[in-house]
């Protein structure tokens, strides 16, 4: 018979479970159940099953794990919900339990508790799989590039990028001081995630550049890792998400900082998350919590904290004379609220047409580790978003995410569409 120790993390979000209403409201907003039309893929539906699996009547099967695990975690369902069921903390906790009961399968036990936890050495096989992509990589278009973790993909007709040749933190020291004759204004450190260190270093290293224009000395600890996004929220395993948060906390402790800041709407979730989730102790709840009161995604802090003049804003050459649309990744708009700020960012540029895009705030599909197990359902969710970017006739659709970043141009590749997709801090000088 279970126990509630079989449970530990779905009975610490009981309210949670207990709250859902099964009136089914969620149908008509989850991007799964859109494309699947089956009650396992929406959010009652899931809760159902794990209400199965505290009375008994199921186990961790499979089966009962692809279920779990067919889901975007975008919350809509949550914002939707009349009685505001955070369906997906539960299936987060659920996942834990999982892990904490079965284990994680091959190769992924491999990646997350072995090789992402060692920054060193994951950037070492990185650097390795960069040399011989030429040999199993398809070349595309512009110099698009991706982790290796992508090859998993093959095959599957995804349009898998490069390798960056040299990674961010190759490329900027670990203290970047405001240019000679600006006054220093604040000291901020910079998460720069694993998307933005092998992926896009340049914008990582044009983020920093801006900063330091504009009196910002930013700090970039050497002892930062992955954010462990896809390991304690994807994987569900948080043992080794606690691993990841205490040397991400103690590196930025030291660093003494006013602001942590990230360009990446998932790491600045994951990152806040860390208290909720990963707190097992009251000393970890508190140096999470601290920890969190400082996240801020680049937007937030350009607009909220920092308060540029809109001179600062000025436009690179290519986006001038462009019509511009925004993209809300999921965990930007719906996890952390910030939604004005980056839109009062793209009217603050001047020589672009900004257009909102429909339903701007609908999943791509991306969701981590979810495109690669699902990917031609991953693919017909974001077909919608990019028939929404087709209807704005936009040059440019912008974004506050490196992961929504690869699944639009993904799917802009596949539909062939005239449209270049770019973080937003690449439409600045």
């Amino acid at each position: 018979m279970a126990t509630e120790a079989d449970f530990l993390e779905i009975t610490r979000f009981q309210s949670d479970l207990d709250q859902c209403m099964k009136c089914g409201f969620c149908t008509f907003f989850c991007p799964v159940y859109q494309e699947e039309r089956v009650e396992s893929s929406v959010a009652r539906g899931k809760l159902m099953l794990i209400r199965g699996l505290l009375a008994g009547e199921l186990k961790y099967s499979k089966e009962f794990a692809d279920k779990l695990n067919r889901c975007t975690l975008c919350r809509t369902c949550a914002v939707n919900c009349p009685a505001k069921t955070e369906v997906p903390t539960v299936i987060v906790a659920a996942r834990a339990d999982k892990v904490r009961a079965k284990g994680m399968s091959f190769p992924y036990n491999l990646i997350y508790r072995w090789l992402l936890p060692r920054r060193v050495l994951f950037g070492m096989i990185v650097r390795l799989a960069s040399w011989f992509q030429w040999l199993f990589l398809p070349k595309t278009e512009g110099t698009i590039r991706h982790l290796a973790f992508f090859l998993s993909a093959l095959g599957k007709g995804r349009h898998i990028p490069q390798i960056a040749p040299r990674f961010l933190r190759q490329m900027i020291p670990e203290v970047n001081r405001p240019s000679t004759g600006v006054e220093k204004r604040m000291r901020v450190g910079y998460f720069i995630g694993c998307m933005t260190d092998f992926v896009f270093p340049e914008l990582g290293k044009h983020i920093i550049d801006f900063l330091t224009r504009n009196g910002v000395e930013v700090v970039v600890p050497k002892g930062q890792g992955c954010c462990g996004a896809p390991v304690f929220l994807g994987a569900g395993d948080f043992d080794t998400g606690r691993k990841l948060a205490d040397g991400n906390v103690k590196a930025f402790e030291e660093a003494g900082v006013d602001y942590i800041i990230s360009d990446c709407a998932t790491c600045t979730s994951a990152l806040k998350d860390y208290a909720k989730f990963l707190a097992d102790t009251p000393e970890r709840a508190e140096a999470y919590a601290q920890f969190g009161k400082k996240i801020k995604d680049i937007s937030q802090f350009l607009i909220d904290v920092l308060k540029l003049p809109a001179s600062a804003y000025q436009p690179v050459e290519e986006v001038k004379g462009k019509r511009v649309t925004w993209h809300d990744p999921c965990h930007l708009n719906r996890y952390l609220g910030v939604t004005e700020q980056p839109r009062q960012l793209l009217q603050l540029i001047p020589g672009i047409e900004y257009v909102e895009m429909p339903q701007a705030d609908r999943c791509c599909g991306m969701a981590g580790a979810f495109s690669l197990y699902y990917y031609d359902l991953s693919k017909r969710i974001a077909d919608k978003k990019l028939d929404s970017i087709e209807a704005t006739r936009a040059d440019i659709v912008v974004t506050g995410c490196p992961g929504c970043q690869i699944q639009l141009i993904d799917g802009v590749m596949r539909r062939r569409l005239p449209v270049k997709v770019k973080h937003i801090m690449e439409l600045i000088k």
